[in-house]
């Protein structure tokens, strides 16, 4: 059995790059002819646990305004959320929060 040495000198970044944090993602929802007011504010309760309340305000925002933000976070959580309305028949998409 061998045993390996830690490596005694350590390559350091180069570059003088400051990373900036990651922006936060949005999900929008987009007004469609098909699904009925009723069934977006369902969909909503089910997939973010929004009270009836929250739910039918972003309803309304989607049928009124056309669309409407319906969660925000890390760019994998947005693209889950997306996916997720998209297998609920819901036009989704998402976008950097700038």
């Amino acid at each position: 059995m061998s045993i390996g040495t830690a490596p005694v000198h350590v390559d350091r970044p180069t570059t003088d790059d400051v990373h900036e944090p990651d922006i936060p993602w949005i999900v929008i929802v987009w007004n469609d002819p098909i699904n009925l007011m009723s069934y977006v504010t369902w969909v909503f309760m089910r997939l973010f646990g929004y009270p009836r309340e929250k739910a039918e305000r972003l309803m309304w925002d989607v049928h009124s305004k056309g669309k409407a933000v319906v969660s925000s976070g890390t760019r994998e959580k947005a693209e889950s959320d997306v996916a997720r309305l998209h297998a609920h028949g819901l036009w989704a998409t998402l976008q950097q929060d700038r």
